[in-house]
């Protein structure tokens, strides 16, 4: 009862209009976008079929095997998940988040969930997916970092902010850059800086969208070279 009429009150005095529809937000653990627009984006529930390296989406109806894209085979992760497909509620949460350091309470318990739910229970630390120092300044703050500490505080997981970095300032990726051209601007683009907190461990590696899979891929190569067992990756939305 608070609750509503908390966000009675917040509807009244601070309007929110829904990132997708524009809408009315009326609910504030909706975030940006009202609950018509959550509805209508495709979380995954284990229903459909993905793939099951990188979870990209093949089709809407549940598979009774292992099915693979195989356009994931070369990549040096080993095993990707999300909350469901960038479209909708996520995709304009992903872009409110790359603005404000915020998550609101539907995508949090998503997220989680998404963890919950994955065969990543053996991960033994979480590293968020690392911005250079250019983007961190003009941004001032990392939304894969904001991801890993929602999932920490209720894994009990913990974060290493530091053992991977981003040495080379990259481009941002466009929506028309093909496949190798996402993988050449992030090819060299990661080091390990303590190879020694990375030897042996299963790392969660956080990121805020899977698209092509090079950014995690290169990612993961940079941790298994020096020494990390097994390397997951766990995002809020996947590209179709």
């Amino acid at each position: 009862m608070l609750r509503k009429i908390y966000d009675s009150l917040l509807t009244l005095a601070y309007p929110q209009s829904c990132q997708v529809c524009q809408n009315s937000v009326e609910n504030s653990a909706d975030g940006v976008v009202c609950r018509k627009c959550w509805r209508k984006t495709r979380i995954f529930s284990g229903q459909e079929t993905l793939c099951a390296k990188c979870s990209a989406f093949l089709q809407e109806r549940s598979s009774k095997f292992q099915t693979f894209c195989h356009n994931c085979d070369a990549h040096f992760y080993d095993g990707a998940r999300a909350v469901g497909l960038y479209e909708n509620a996520l995709a304009a949460s992903v872009l409110y988040l790359k603005r404000k350091p915020f998550l609101a309470k539907v995508l949090k318990n998503l997220y989680i969930s998404a963890f919950e739910n994955s065969p990543f229970q053996d991960s033994t630390v979480i590293i968020p997916v690392p911005l250079s120092k250019k983007r961190y300044l003009e941004r001032g703050f990392n939304q894969a970092e904001v991801l890993a500490e929602a999932l920490s505080q209720r894994t009990k997981l913990k974060i290493d902010k530091e053992s991977l970095a981003r040495k080379i300032h990259t481009p941002l990726h466009r929506a028309a850059m093909d496949r190798r051209a996402r993988e050449l601007t992030v090819e060299n683009a990661f080091e390990v800086t303590r190879p020694k907190l990375v030897k042996g461990a299963t790392i969660l590696l956080i990121d805020d969208v899977f698209t092509s899979g090079a950014t995690t891929s290169f990612c993961a190569k940079a941790l298994k070279k020096k020494g990390a067992d097994k390397v997951y990756v766990l995002t809020i939305a996947r590209a179709l």
